[in-house]
């Protein structure tokens, strides 16, 4: 599990969503990501113009719609967000996989942070940070990967659900979640399991693509309003599951539940047994094809 491409870049694939229970549900989209390097963010656009960092633009990475405060560079706010849930420093590169603000609009049901041992380059943890919509809310779930690797394998790690994400699930969940180093593909799978039960899986499969003209012209050709589309894909998932007849579970808050779980999360701990391995392209559905974002709140967990 080692990164040999250490260089900003775009991602470019699928995602794709499937529930089991209590009626089948399963769509897939295209989507592309963009993968920057935490301590050289100024330097991954520089000379473009429709993109940026920390100024407005067409497509651009402004540092309030991500982890932590806002007033402090993000590598080492999710360095410390990593410390305080593993017990323990992370010292190499971080790279962050996520949905650019993209005509003043953000959306990132989940972004990822991918964190490197700093000799050899193997992977040592992944920060997953999920945002529920429409209520906003973040929680961080930290991912011990040197703990749980195999040579060659996914990391696999299981743990309860702490913030309620979907509508139309339940919080009585365990998340099983399965993550390769980022390299010529990156891959991610999702699942969501109850009383015993599979009853949700999402795996998100892209493929690595430069950092240069050719290919953020393609991504904006492809996608030119990638966030926006994403939100529209979250309520429209959502009217179909609602139109299916899916038990709807109101935020916990209104209901009488309490408050939600803080936004500071325990590290998940290692699976014993594994889930689907993350390696294999999605299977999209016939005639659903569309940009979309990993697991999102209208249809994710």
């Amino acid at each position: 599990m080692v990164s040999t491409l250490p260089e900003h870049a775009i991602y470019r694939g699928w995602v794709r969503h499937q529930r089991h229970a209590p009626r089948p549900h399963a769509f897939a989209y295209r989507v592309f990501m963009a993968y920057l390097a935490l301590d050289r963010l100024e330097q991954a656009f520089a000379g473009r113009w429709l993109w940026s960092v920390g100024r407005p633009n067409v497509c651009w990475f402004r540092r309030a719609d991500y982890a932590g405060d806002p007033t402090r560079p993000l590598d080492q706010e999710v360095r410390r967000m990593l410390a305080e849930r593993l017990g323990r420093r992370v010292t190499g590169p971080i790279f962050v996989l996520t949905n650019l603000r993209t005509l003043g609009y953000v959306q990132n049901p989940v972004t990822f942070y991918y964190a490197f041992e700093p000799a050899g380059g193997a992977l040592d943890a992944v920060l997953a940070e999920v945002t529920n919509t429409p209520w906003g809310e973040r929680h961080a779930y930290a991912v011990d990967v040197r703990a749980t690797r195999q040579q060659g394998r996914p990391a696999h790690v299981r743990f309860p659900k702490a913030m309620h994400v979907s509508p139309f699930f339940p919080m009585e969940h365990e998340y099983r979640w399965a993550f390769r180093t980022p390299g010529r593909v990156l891959a991610v799978h999702m699942e969501n399991w109850a009383q015993g039960a599979k009853v949700f899986e999402a795996t998100l499969r892209l493929e690595r693509r430069p950092l240069d003209g050719r290919q953020l012209a393609l991504a904006l050709l492809n996608h030119p309003f990638i966030t926006g589309k994403v939100a529209l894909a979250i309520y429209w998932q959502a009217l179909r599951l609602w139109w299916k007849g899916i038990p709807f579970h109101p935020h916990p808050r209104t209901r009488g539940g309490g408050p939600p779980a803080a936004p500071d999360a325990a590290s998940p701990t290692a699976a014993p047994a594994s889930p689907a391995d993350p390696s294999g392209p999605p299977a999209p559905p016939p005639g659903e094809a569309g940009p979309a974002s990993p697991p999102a709140a209208g249809s994710g967990p």
